[in-house]
């Protein structure tokens, strides 16, 4: 049964040039876009400004999380001519701070890494002033795999933790909530100079007891930017919404974990991994 979605979620925006040509471009060069796979509520705003999140590795992931509405299945083979398409359409955007994310692919031996690196290096080579943020699934704990990603350097590499310890069996099942905790030290422990970077969703059931844990454990795995946002429900088949939180509880984790000494947090309702990615660079975290 759904509830109806508060003032504070509603977001109204026409399709502006920029729009349409973000949309022109990724179907142009066979890209998949995060903002629309996962039917992000800011992808109209994001494209209206020009940028999107690209997702590599197709649009198949081989997990099913109850919380997620990327289609889950069996993906299609790795496209090489990926990376390349990715650094022209950041090119063409001119975009100052790029962010790349995928699906999971646990078929893959090395969970996808080396693409991951491939895209990296080909953004570097044609945009060599662009700042690069990924978005990695846990790599099924393949710190060989991890590795490739870090050498290639990209500026933020962020791993989402999604929700507290006590529901990870009723929506992320096929994850393990110390194995993320542990790529995001690893990540450390391969390149300190890369910043670290999870996310987590708020409405799902947790208590602010637990949320407070969950920013505790983040910082003492040395993450250093953190998301959180509000769970939206993508459709009946998904896990249920318990409640819309206020955009004051939003804030208020906000203020506990700056204390705790995180170098930023976004929180509030409409946050999500990858919104506005670029606003921590304005905030000098890099």
């Amino acid at each position: 049964m759904y509830k109806r979605k508060p003032d504070w979620l509603k977001v109204k925006l026409e399709h502006s040039d920029n729009f349409k040509k973000v949309q022109a471009l990724t179907r142009s060069l066979s890209l998949n876009t995060v903002c629309t796979e996962a039917n992000c509520p800011n992808r109209l705003e994001c494209h209206n400004k020009g940028t999107a999140t690209f997702m590599i590795l197709g649009n198949t992931c081989t997990r099913n999380c109850r919380f997620c509405n990327v289609t889950s299945g069996t993906p299609s083979d790795v496209d090489p001519l990926e990376p390349m398409h990715i650094a022209e359409a950041i090119q063409k955007l001119n975009l100052k701070h790029a962010v790349i994310t995928s699906v999971t692919r646990d078929d893959l031996v090395d969970g996808g890494a080396s693409h991951f690196a491939n895209v990296i290096k080909c953004i570097r080579k044609l945009n060599p002033s662009t700042t690069i943020e990924v978005l990695i699934p846990d790599l099924r704990g393949n710190w060989n795999g991890l590795k490739t990603i870090t050498d290639a350097k990209p500026e933020i590499l962020n791993h989402n933790i999604e929700t507290v310890p006590s529901l990870y069996n009723t929506v992320r099942p096929q994850a393990i909530y110390s194995r993320s905790l542990e790529l995001l030290k690893m990540v450390k422990k391969l390149d300190s100079n890369i910043l670290t970077k999870s996310g987590f969703m708020l409405g799902l059931g947790e208590n602010d007891d637990e949320v407070i844990s969950l920013l505790k454990d983040l910082k003492s795995y040395e993450c250093d930017i953190v998301t959180i946002g509000q769970y939206l429900q993508p459709s009946k088949n998904h896990v249920e919404l318990v409640e819309y939180v206020h955009p004051d509880k939003f804030n208020k984790f906000k203020d506990i974990g700056m204390n705790m000494g995180f170098r930023y947090i976004a929180s509030a309702p409409l946050v999500r991994s990858s919104y506005n990615a670029a606003e921590a660079l304005e905030c000098k975290v890099l």
